[in-house]
């Protein structure tokens, strides 16, 4: 059962890693908070883009490097808390992207992060 949710977890960040480089750029920069911007010396599309290869990379390596899983997963789990200000910033701006056109619909998406930090620990210990 853990692997399949491993390797489950892993397609799923590969495909949003792909999502972030080609057919989902605008929805994500509506994710990016405004002092990352302010802070770093890269814009929204640049954040989307190095977010987007980071979660790649994470994917692949939860398939690739088997000995590496339970470090892969806590890095990937401090990902999905990492990237929880752009979710907040979303639901705080009411920005519609995904099909979270509601207050209710973005709100109810800042639970399920939680569960995807869960998921990366569950289903990377032995």
């Amino acid at each position: 059962m853990k692997t399949f949710a491993r390797w489950l977890l892993a397609g799923g960040m590969v495909f949003a890693g792909l999502s972030h480089l080609f057919w989902a750029r605008k929805d994500f920069q509506a994710q990016v908070p405004e002092f990352v911007t302010d802070v770093l010396p890269i814009d929204k599309d640049g954040v989307v883009m190095a977010s987007g290869a980071v979660e790649i990379m994470l994917g692949a390596a939860l398939v690739v490097l088997p000995k590496e899983r339970r470090r892969i997963g806590a890095i990937l789990a401090a990902f999905f808390i990492a990237v929880f200000p752009g979710n907040i910033a979303q639901a705080a701006r009411q920005r519609a992207a995904f099909g979270l056109d509601s207050d209710r619909a973005r709100i109810a998406r800042l639970f399920f992060q939680p569960v995807l930090v869960a998921w990366a620990l569950w289903s990377t210990r032995d």
